[in-house]
């Protein structure tokens, strides 16, 4: 599938809308989760895509954008990447508070998509990549991830990765709404929000979610 052909398939499965915690960034999002899931299962399964997790605001990546835009000191001026971007919220997010440069980068071509759509809706430069970041450092400023750790083995290898550029000195920003694998003790707590969520994704329809700086130790 080409990239106009996966932005046309996002521009008729979603509607712009006003992320909740974060009203002033409009991004494609699902009407039905069910709806979507079921579509790309029927659809496009036979070519190995994986589920739309880029067409909804999940807590932690909406906990990371309210943050951000509440922060602009924590980017001003810097090279930032929105790491497993998804929809790109945060790296939107970190464009307005004035960010110099913003990477987005998710594995998912679909996701890959969305975000440069997203971006372009809400009127910020976002260089998309659409590639497995893990392991390598280009010498971002910030780094942002938001909801990576609901798989045991992913967040383990995702969080000594962040860790190694905790290390380095680079700003590791996490947002979590209390998922299993969140490495808790790694982790200094800075905010906190109440992000609204669908049963359709979520077991709550309103998530207490926490926006962390990774420790490099």
């Amino acid at each position: 599938m080409t990239e106009d052909e996966r932005a046309a398939f996002i521009r008729a499965h979603t509607r712009l809308r006003p992320v909740p915690l974060a009203p002033s960034i409009r991004i494609h999002t699902a009407d039905e989760a069910t709806v979507l899931w079921s579509r790309t299962e029927d659809e496009m399964a036979t070519i190995g895509l994986p589920p739309p997790f880029w067409a909804f605001p999940w807590a932690g990546g909406q906990a990371l954008a309210r943050y951000a835009l509440d922060h602009p000191d924590e980017t001003r001026g810097a090279h930032v990447l929105d790491f497993a971007a998804g929809s790109g919220l945060v790296g939107i997010a970190a464009a307005q508070a004035g960010a110099a440069r913003v990477e987005a980068c998710d594995i998912d071509l679909f996701a890959a998509t969305a975000a440069r759509l997203n971006g372009a809706e809400n009127a910020v430069a976002l260089h998309v990549r659409a590639q497995d970041l893990v392991g390598l450092d280009e010498g971002w400023d910030v780094v942002f991830a938001g909801d990576v750790s609901y798989e045991r083995d992913m967040a383990r290898r995702v969080t000594d990765w962040l860790r190694s550029l905790a290390r380095r000195g680079a700003r590791v920003l996490v947002g979590d709404p209390g998922r299993a694998y969140l490495a808790r003790g790694s982790m200094e707590p800075l905010a906190e929000y109440d992000a609204p969520t669908s049963r359709d994704i979520e077991d709550a329809e309103c998530k207490r979610t926490t926006v962390f700086a990774l420790r490099d130790a």
